[in-house]
């Protein structure tokens, strides 16, 4: 007897009916969003603690504010995934002290010329005129400091000096970068002869946000690239909390996934005991050098993005070599190198490298997840597309089930029932997972079908008749990460 949904068995009115059954017709999808975490300025329009969908980096300035935290957010997003479906929640700026520098001038020019000071990566330039004293300089780079676009700052004068200060308060605005000339004379950047720069780096901002209400705005919906403006122990560790596998976004009962991504500017060896103090494999942390120029924040934004652009084509394929556009690297001599990128690696930091144009690209996107429970070195989740590729393979598994066997009866194997029955025994799930497997082995993101036929399970629940338990085993598609050659060469055969 075939098992209809909506046509009675007692239906006598003649003569055809039809139902829909679109169970054997879906096809596996999923639609990946970007969510950003950040401050944003009284001038945008925008809810505290409400998320939200970003259109354009237009629309980020109207809801948050030019030279908001989240508006540089999502213009780093959009620049490194065009495709990209943004959301953003702005979190209050905490109870503290805004961060402050100061950018003092001294001469008199010489000669007519152009000051070129970059502030959190974009570029201002002041002019000086023939004989300007250093008051007139100062006040000239004020005035094009307000006047630039997006800046996360404002400047004022006193003397010769000009004062910056970020535009919300917290302990986050001393990483706004602050730098002179920054391409050089081969860049055409120079100071006017007679005029003397000195720069004092932004310091002072205290105080730490707070990350509840961002979380709770996350509710019960799917983001699969968060990218926090905040790296701080606090606010990573409630993070670390919604996005766990015991009761956040990766248990059983919610089935959200997801992974957060953060940047942190250091030393190498402050980076590494930072690294070391964290154990988390649904973030990822992104170490930089002292020199890059642009803010945490942007970082983050860049980085998770980047990864989400690949990640998104093909969860399996490493991330490695991603352009972070927009982001301008430390200058060479200033830059980690390989070694160091080796130990930042070895702590759970995920790094970047810079080519020889000037090119900052992701490295390798490592989880901060190191140990196991008893305190033992742990690779099982070393890798961040470890875990795009279990969310991948997971979301296949619920839409298969789901779409196919959401009113279906469970019955022993052997059983002898009519065709068309909605009826379903553990061998029909089992092969049903094979051929889904076999499928994805088809598509690069598992292998070994035969292994993980042999190994699978799929039996009836001792103690309750209604479950079905499935031991699932996939084996992932690992990553070309080292291409070791030994170049054992002869000087004649």
């Amino acid at each position: 007897m075939i098992s209809f949904n909506q046509i009675p068995q007692n239906q006598r009115v003649p003569l055809f009916f039809a139902e829909m059954d679109n169970s054997a017709a879906n096809l596996f999808s999923q639609n990946q969003r970007n969510l950003l975490i950040g401050h944003k300025l009284s001038a945008g329009g925008a809810l505290l603690g409400v998320a939200a969908m970003v259109n354009s980096v237009a629309q980020a300035w109207e809801m948050y504010g030019r030279g908001s935290m989240l508006a540089s957010m999502v213009e780093a997003t959009l620049a490194n995934d065009p495709s990209a479906e943004v959301w953003a929640v702005p979190v209050e700026e905490p109870a503290g002290a805004a961060a402050t520098a100061t950018v003092t001038l001294s001469g008199v020019a010489q000669a007519a010329g152009v000051i070129c000071l970059y502030v959190a990566g974009q570029r201002v330039q002041a002019v000086a005129g023939m004989n300007d004293s250093a008051a007139v300089v100062a006040g000239a780079l004020a005035a094009a400091i307000n006047a630039a676009p997006g800046l996360p700052v404002t400047a004022e004068v006193s003397g010769a000096a000009v004062k910056l200060a970020c535009r919300w308060k917290g302990a986050g605005g001393n990483d706004i970068p602050l730098s002179l000339n920054y391409r050089g004379t081969l860049g055409g950047e120079a100071l006017p002869p007679g005029v003397a720069v000195e720069l004092a780096a932004f310091a002072g901002g205290a105080g730490l946000p707070s990350l509840v209400g961002a979380v709770l705005a996350m509710g019960d919906e799917e983001y699969d690239f968060i990218a926090s403006g905040f790296s701080d122990t606090g606010a990573l560790d409630l993070l670390k909390i919604e996005m766990a596998d015991n009761g956040g976004r990766w248990s059983y009962s919610r089935q959200l996934y997801g992974h957060v991504y953060a940047a942190l500017r250091g030393t190498v060896s402050m980076l590494q005991v930072f690294g070391k103090s964290r154990n988390d494999q649904h973030a990822t942390v992104a170490g930089f050098e002292a020199d890059v120029q642009a803010p945490a924040w942007s970082y983050a934004a860049a980085y998770a993005a980047r990864n989400g652009a690949f990640l998104k084509l093909d969860p399996a394929r490493p991330t490695q070599t991603g352009e972070l556009v927009g982001i301008l690297p430390a200058r060479p001599g200033r830059r980690f190198v390989a070694s160091e990128r080796n130990v930042l690696l070895q702590y759970g930091i995920a790094t970047s490298s810079t080519g020889p144009d000037g090119t900052v690209r992701v490295e390798r996107a490592v989880t901060t997840f190191q140990k196991n429970a008893y305190g033992q070195p742990d690779v099982s989740y070393l890798d961040s597309e470890t875990l795009f590729t279990s969310a991948y393979v997971l979301r296949r598994l619920r839409q298969l089930v789901t779409s196919k066997y959401g009113r279906h009866k469970l019955a022993r194997d052997g059983t002898r029932f009519g065709a068309g029955q909605a009826i379903v025994t553990p061998n029909m799930i089992r092969a049903e997972l094979v051929a889904e497997y076999i499928k994805m082995e088809a598509l690069g993101v598992v292998e070994n079908t035969d292994a993980f036929a042999e190994a699978l399970i799929v039996e009836i629940n001792a103690l309750n008749p209604n479950r079905l338990d499935v031991l699932f085993p996939p084996d992932y598609v690992n990553q070309l990460r080292v291409f070791a050659v030994l170049n054992q060469f002869r000087l004649q055969y």
